[in-house]
């Protein structure tokens, strides 16, 4: 597997039993704390992995640091943040790579395995499939809100929990296959929107996306109306529309907030629609609190949001 179908990782065939999956991801800071933002671009790296429904073996440290204008102890606790997810995920990380840059960037390259028949794809939903989101959206809001100095405390603390957080234990109840998983990705850059027009491309059809039920962090709305939303988000939504179907009654700064360009955001699932209370009912044994935001129907290759 390659970028045909715009999927989470690169997938290469060892045996009949046995495919490495390798993926690769690092940016710029996105809160003040260097802890804190370790542990963030590394969780959000990992997230490909899972979202291939793969395991993680070992990662490597990618860095550019400023060392003449910043102290190494940042580096080093920008480094020990993403020890820290690395840990929790279970793996080590075993080196890497750094060099001299004006602007502080950090993340992963992770390697992990699959069998070759168990590969989660996104390109894979079926007519009829129950469209599931395991985190709520509005982290790249929150984080503009943050830099401009708009966010609550409230809401700091939470986006920073959600982009903090593992999707190891969502992407493990996925790949388990007590249920019909046909496409997984992970939310991040091209937002809700845009990874679910990827998703019904790959597989031809087309979402029916209920905004009533799509889980969204407090106070993000209210910030989005006030023009708070960054510039990937809109980015997002002119780079999809043509793909997208808005009813007239749903304003723009909805459609940022369903285009914000996410930070380790949740899973998207297309699972069968028979098994959707069995899906759901597995993630919360597991401490996972997912959404059915809607569903997959026939038609043009897109998606339908209903307000």
């Amino acid at each position: 597997m390659g970028f045909a179908t715009s999927d989470d990782a690169a997938v290469y065939r060892l045996t009949a039993g046995l495919a490495v999956v390798e993926t690769v991801d690092f940016f710029p800071p996105v809160v003040d704390d260097p802890f804190t933002f370790g542990q963030i671009a590394a969780a959000n790296a990992l997230s490909d992995i899972w979202a291939m429904g793969a395991k993680p073996l070992f990662a490597l440290n990618l860095v550019g640091f400023p060392v003449k204008q910043l102290p190494l102890a940042t580096l080093s606790r920008i480094l020990a943040g993403g020890q820290s997810k690395a840990e929790e995920a279970g793996i080590p990380i075993l080196g890497g790579h750094s060099i001299d840059d004006p602007e502080p960037k950090y993340g992963l390259c992770v390697t992990g395995v699959v069998h070759p028949r168990r590969i989660l794809r996104n390109s894979g939903a079926k007519p009829g499939d129950a469209l599931l989101l395991t985190k709520p959206l509005g982290s790249g809001i929150a984080s503009t809100a943050l830099k401009q100095g708009q966010a609550s405390a409230a809401l700091t603390a939470r986006a920073v929990a959600v982009m903090a957080e593992l999707n190891q234990r969502a992407g493990e109840v996925f790949a388990s296959r007590r249920f019909r998983v046909h496409a997984l990705t992970d939310v991040t850059g091209f937002g809700l929107l845009g990874h679910l027009v990827e998703m019904m491309a790959g597989a031809r059809l087309r979402a029916r996306l209920l905004v009533d039920r799509v889980p969204i962090l407090d106070g993000i709305r209210e910030l989005a109306e006030r023009g708070v939303v960054p510039g990937g988000s809109h980015a997002n939504l002119e780079h999809f529309s043509k793909e997208i179907a808005f009813p007239d009654s749903l304003g723009q700064p909805m459609r940022h907030v369903l285009a914000d360009a996410q930070t380790n955001g949740g899973l998207l699932a297309s699972v069968a629609k028979v098994d959707l209370a069995k899906a759901v009912a597995a993630l919360a044994r597991r401490g996972v609190r997912a959404a059915h935001i809607g569903d997959v129907v026939k038609g043009r290759p897109g998606v339908d949001v209903l307000a």
